[in-house]
């Protein structure tokens, strides 16, 4: 019970901040995407930045368990689906999480959107025997790999010789400085989404 009721608070907060960064907004995404409003591209990096580098100043530190990680599988799959995720943010303006929230704050572009979503998972998991059988969910770089070596865990290194640790806490920081010199948006582009989701 108390897993459930933490994860119903972890996400209700998710949500939330997504929202308040105009995340459930789509015109903000597409101007993002168009580069005419890169204030969620810079929320965006510093949040990658700060948790890459928390998670792995504390692995260093002794504070993070490394059993506790889970490297997901890599296989062709995921660069297919990476691309169609791509293609599919760039033409709805949402991607399945920001979906989710735009649907909760009451879009009804939000919610078409996580209808088809749930559609295309109900035609993935139908046909999942003929994808299967294309080869493409078959493991690359040993199934799971981390990009350096991580000490307490028998992921293989994509880098050999360089330790997990540091190459996290680097490029970390480099996500945190690239959100901290980003502009709010490029020079003559015109502002795109400039509206809150609720004004929509």
């Amino acid at each position: 019970m108390t897993t459930l009721i933490l994860a119903i608070v972890i996400g209700g907060t998710f949500g939330f901040m997504l929202d308040r960064i105009g995340a459930t907004n789509p015109n903000v995404i597409i101007g993002m995407l168009r580069l005419s409003n890169l204030h969620l591209m810079k929320t965006i990096f510093l949040a990658i930045g700060t948790a890459s580098v928390l998670l792995h100043a504390g692995l260093m530190l002794g504070v993070v368990d490394p059993g506790h990680l889970d490297v997901k599988d890599a296989y062709f799959g995921v660069f297919i689906g990476g691309l169609l995720l791509g293609l599919g943010f760039a033409v709805a303006g949402y991607c399945p999480g920001t979906g989710l929230a735009a649907a909760a704050t009451g879009r009804w572009d939000g919610l078409v959107f996580v209808l088809g979503g749930l559609f295309g998972a109900g035609a993935y998991m139908s046909t999942y025997t003929w994808v299967k059988s294309m080869g493409v969910l078959d493991h690359v770089l040993g199934g799971k790999a981390a990009l350096g070596a991580l000490a307490g865990t028998k992921y293989p290194a994509v880098i050999a010789g360089v330790p997990g640790e540091w190459l996290g806490l680097v490029l970390g920081i480099a996500f945190i400085v690239i959100a901290a010199v980003l502009p709010g948006r490029m020079r003559g582009a015109p502002f795109v989404g400039d509206r809150p989701a609720e004004a929509d």
